[in-house]
Order: C-alpha cells, then structure tokens, then sequence
C-alpha cells in the first residue's frame, strides 16, 4: 500500500511539475536586428524565468516580412511582446491574452542628419527614405503620410531601426522612419515629423498557454518595479515598468492591416473596420 502511495504520490509531483516549469517562447517585433533583439530582451526573459520558474526563451526574428508570415500560425508564439496593431490581430484572430503593456504610447518619426535642412515631409517626395517594411508600424505609417500617387518618396527597404539609421549616415538615404523612442539614440538625427501615437507594445500571450502560467507572468510583469530584481530588468529593457491592460485599449488597431496580403479579418473585424 505505501509503495502504492509512494508511486502516485510522484506521479502527482511529476505532473505538476510538467504543468508548471515548461519551456515558453518569447517573441518581440524585429524593429532591432535578430542579434540586437535577443540582447535587448534577454533580460526581460531572465527576469520571468527567475520569478515565475517557467523557462522563458527569446525567438526572435530577422525581418517582419517573416515575422508576419509566422504570425499567421499561432504554434510559432507562446509570449509576445508586440506593436498595438499586431496585438489586437492575435487578440481578435487568435484568441490571445493581452497580459500587461508598456506605459504611455508610442509614435515613429522621420528623421535626417542634423546636416540636412528638411523641414516637411513634402521636401521628402522623390528622395529616398528607409523602412521596414509593411506590416511593421512604420512601414504603414509611412504609406499613410504619402498617399498621393504622383508625389511618394522612394522607399528603401530595410530589415530594423539600426540598419535605416546607418544608411542615413552612409548618405543611402535623405530621411528614415524609425520609433520615436529610438530617437534619441542617435544624436546626429533631426526629426522632420511625427506620427500620431498608439498605444505602446503589449505582452500578451497565446491560448494554448496555461491559465495559470498566464497568471504567473502577469504577475511578475506587474509587479516588477516593485522589486530589486525587477527594477534592474527595467532599467536594462529601457522601462519604468509593466502596467495592467486589456483588450479594449487595442481594439479596431488591427484596421491598420487592411489590405495586406495574407490578413483575412474575422466578421467582427469587418464590422469594426467598415469593409
């Protein structure tokens, strides 16, 4: 009988353990290089794993042409960390969670060298501009601030923020769109305009993940900036702290996708959006 009770008393452990310190991916729009993005964020994953037990590891990708590819399968993403119009995508289409965001909101600017005296976004018409390019925030931007035909910049194609600056540097290129935040990385940089906010980057995280592992890293998302650890993790992701959310602050962001190859929106997308 003991050896009875011995038994699934471990098989009992065994499972719980299974539950509850699995391996989870965590994924962040590739504005940064694949390199850069996995150094950024490595922190943040460090941070979770210490604090919930779950193995949190970076997947990052090179280029959002394959990250919205990617995206189209829910298998490719446990967390992530992710733009307003991507999150509310995976919120509507694949019934993600949206766990905790960033605070405030987040904008993209066109930006030259210092040198360079361009004071509106016309002066930019048949000169060449970096991007990243659509679906990503500010590949969309850009689309939305030149909508004439007959008077569009040139647009250079780039796989992150890093590789748009350099080539304003290396004369490529007159201007580049690049997150407003971003910015003041750079101190040879001028800003010509800047586009209107949306909500910063949510954390949110895939249904086939486990209520209570959701909860878990809700929790240490939250409650980082109350704790030494936590504190240093922000310092180093380049946030004051995590905050509550939920899915009304990103909805109808997803609108920004229409007409992009490959995004099919649900009914109720249709109706928000008016197609």
């Amino acid at each position: 009988m003991k050896t009875i009770f011995k038994v699934l008393l471990i098989a009992t452990l065994f499972a719980y353990s299974n539950i509850f310190a699995q391996e989870y991916t965590l994924s962040i729009q590739p504005t940064l290089s694949k390199e850069e993005t996995i150094k950024s964020y490595q922190p943040l994953a460090d941070y979770l794993s210490k604090e919930t037990g779950h193995k949190i590891k970076i997947k990052a990708y090179r280029n959002f042409f394959t990250y919205w590819q990617k995206m189209k399968s829910e298998k490719n993403f446990d967390f992530v960390l992710d733009a307003a119009h991507f999150t509310d995508y995976r919120i509507v289409e694949k019934n993600y969670s949206v766990l905790a965001k960033i605070p405030n909101t987040i904008s993209f600017s066109i930006v030259t060298r210092n040198d360079v005296f361009i004071f509106d976004t016309d002066e930019l018409v048949l000169e060449k501009i970096a991007t990243t390019p659509s679906p990503s925030l500010g590949g969309i931007r850009l689309y939305e601030i030149f909508q004439n035909p007959a008077r569009l910049p040139i647009q250079v194609t780039v796989h992150d923020t890093s590789e748009a600056v350099k080539a304003i540097a290396d004369g490529k290129v007159l201007a580049a769109i690049i997150p407003t935040p971003l910015v003041s990385n750079y101190d040879y940089l001028n800003t010509v305009m800047t586009t209107t906010p949306v909500p910063h980057m949510a954390f949110s995280a895939s249904s086939k993940v486990p209520e209570e592992v959701k909860n878990d890293i809700k929790n240490a998302l939250i409650q980082a900036d109350n704790s030494e650890d936590g504190r240093i993790m922000l310092g180093k992701v380049k946030s004051e702290k995590f905050e509550k959310t939920s899915a009304k602050d990103y909805a109808g962001y997803s609108k920004l996708l229409k007409g992009l190859f490959g995004y099919v929106p649900s009914e109720e997308q249709v109706s928000q959006i008016g197609i």
